[in-house]
């Protein structure tokens, strides 16, 4: 007999239950077939769908916050009301049902049809008419994406560079190069979301100047496209290494579709890989090749794998659960040369392999801006409200340095999800909101079955604490500068990720 599926978990809210049964904030339901969250947040009950849009978090374990919900795994958020994403990672909405109470009875039957988002009125005065985005990557298509929700219904311009549309960029060294993924699950929109919501999304596309006087930016192949506002989203590209060799068809970097795609051809039936880089891109690939059973060599330069990062302690665990997983590592090391499919080592060992790929970092894509004039500082430095030294042109994702209130510091990232929340900040602001970007940066890095998460921005520190144990997969550490948290790395402490995340919100710098 073929394998049925499991029943919903929890109560049948359609029949009803006592309030004394919702003993917490949250109570995983059901409705039907539909996994419904009851949630309780002051003197009010909430139903919405249990499950975060993003990656599917069970948002019963997550953190209630006033009129929202946090999702325990990357900290999406959603109105309790409406059931907007209102901060990425997640972009999609989740359901959201009719609460009715009789008696001491909580009841819930009937799913509402999708409320629109809370849109803050906009200026009319000085509306743009025309917007472009340069870049097709987490910031172009967050911020894309957030002038249609927000109502917005003048032009939109987005110019890529890549030959795909805009994708989930974290899967690239994750999932779905491991196997486990399929690529359908890959692009942030199916192509038919940007003729429907009226983008006008070009691929293959460069842009290689901007004149803010007249507001335009012309294209590679002589196009002048004309703005009223300019969102420079233009991300970051991988360090290529001068080393003899790299120019070789098993060599790749991993920054695109294209470049995931590359290795994933090479890995069927490919016996052995070297990846060159300790770094968290790097050590993904590497879990991921592992994944496909390819014997896995990590070269890199540092005496422990995300030590400047994430500190001592944690490094060494990182090192040793890829060494639990078979990767062997030259760290102190590099390579020297690439000779066919003979990697020489500086320390003068030889491993042969049929893939290397390269992750020693990105560096941001700074030309065009400083072509145009506008004020860099290791990257475009913007405002609060994201807005360049030039009026009118702001600036999201790797390139951006902006005032961090958490750190006190101008800062700069390459995190997936800051990008994504940066793009939707730009957004607002472009069409008037005077929005502050005062989000805490969060990224999250997997390995095998383990999940980091990273709240805050820590450049140095002096002490670090940690609560829980490392190795046992079950801690929270604190990287602390004068006994101040800068920033907050987690394995299965979701709750206190979040916690962390939101304490760190209430209390900025300046």
């Amino acid at each position: 007999m073929a394998d049925q599926q499991a029943p919903p978990a929890g109560p049948d809210l359609s029949k009803g239950i006592n309030l004394s049964e919702l003993t917490g904030q949250t109570l995983p339901g059901h409705v039907g077939e539909d996994e419904v969250l009851l949630v309780r947040s002051g003197s009010e009950i909430f139903a919405i769908g249990a499950h975060c849009s993003h990656y599917h978090g069970p948002l019963a374990e997550g953190l209630v916050t006033g009129e929202s919900i946090r999702c325990p795994w990357h900290h999406a958020c959603f109105d309790l009301r409406t059931g907007e994403a209102t901060r990425a990672p997640a972009l999609a909405p989740v359901a959201v049902w009719k609460v009715e109470l009789q008696g001491d009875r909580v009841f819930v039957r009937e799913k509402l049809e999708q409320p629109g988002p809370r849109i803050k009125p906009q200026p009319v005065a000085d509306m743009p008419a025309r917007i472009v985005i340069v870049g097709g990557g987490a910031a172009g298509f967050a911020a894309a994406e957030m002038l249609r929700r927000q109502d917005y219904r003048g032009s939109i311009v987005m110019l890529s560079n890549d030959a795909a549309a805009p994708v989930d960029r974290p899967n690239l060294s994750k999932d779905y190069l491991a196997g486990s993924a399929p690529e359908d699950w890959l692009p942030l929109r199916p192509d038919d979301f940007y003729a429907e919501a009226k983008i006008d999304l070009r691929l293959n596309t460069e842009v290689t100047s901007i004149d803010t006087r007249a507001r335009h930016v012309l294209t590679s192949g002589g196009e002048t496209i004309p703005y009223d506002r300019l969102l420079l989203a233009t991300g970051a590209e991988p360090v290529r290494l001068p080393t003899p060799g790299m120019d070789q068809p098993h060599v790749h970097v991993l920054r695109s579709l294209a470049d995931s795609r590359a290795i994933i051809a090479l890995a069927e039936g490919a016996r052995r890989a070297v990846v060159i880089g300790a770094s968290f891109i790097g050590l993904e690939a590497a879990a991921s090749l592992r994944a496909r059973n390819i014997e896995v060599h990590v070269v890199g330069l540092e005496q422990r794998p995300m030590e400047r990062v994430l500190g001592p302690e944690m490094g060494d665990f990182v090192r040793a659960l890829h060494e639990e997983h078979g990767v062997i590592f030259h760290l102190g090391d590099t390579v020297t040369a690439i000779d066919g499919k003979r990697a020489t080592l500086k320390s003068g060992g030889v491993i042969e392999a049929d893939i290397v790929v390269v992750g020693v970092g990105v560096r941001p894509r700074l030309g065009l801006a400083e072509k145009a004039g506008l004020a860099i500082d290791r990257g475009v430095i913007v405002d609060i409200y994201l807005e360049t030294s030039v009026s009118g042109v702001y600036a999201a994702g790797d390139i951006a340095r902006w005032p961090d209130p958490h750190s006190g510091e101008k800062i700069r990232v390459e995190h997936w999800v800051v990008a994504e929340r940066q793009g939707q900040t730009a957004a607002r602001n472009m069409l008037g909101q005077r929005q502050r970007f005062d989000a805490v940066p969060f990224f999250w890095s997997q390995h095998y079955d383990v999940p980091i998460n990273y709240v805050g921005h820590a450049e140095k520190w002096d002490e670090i604490t940690v609560d829980g144990d490392i190795a046992g997969r079950d801690c929270l550490l604190r990287y602390k500068q004068k006994g101040r948290v800068l920033a907050v790395a987690s394995i299965y402490r979701d709750v206190a990720s979040l916690e962390a995340e939101l304490a760190m919100e209430a209390e900025p710098s300046f």
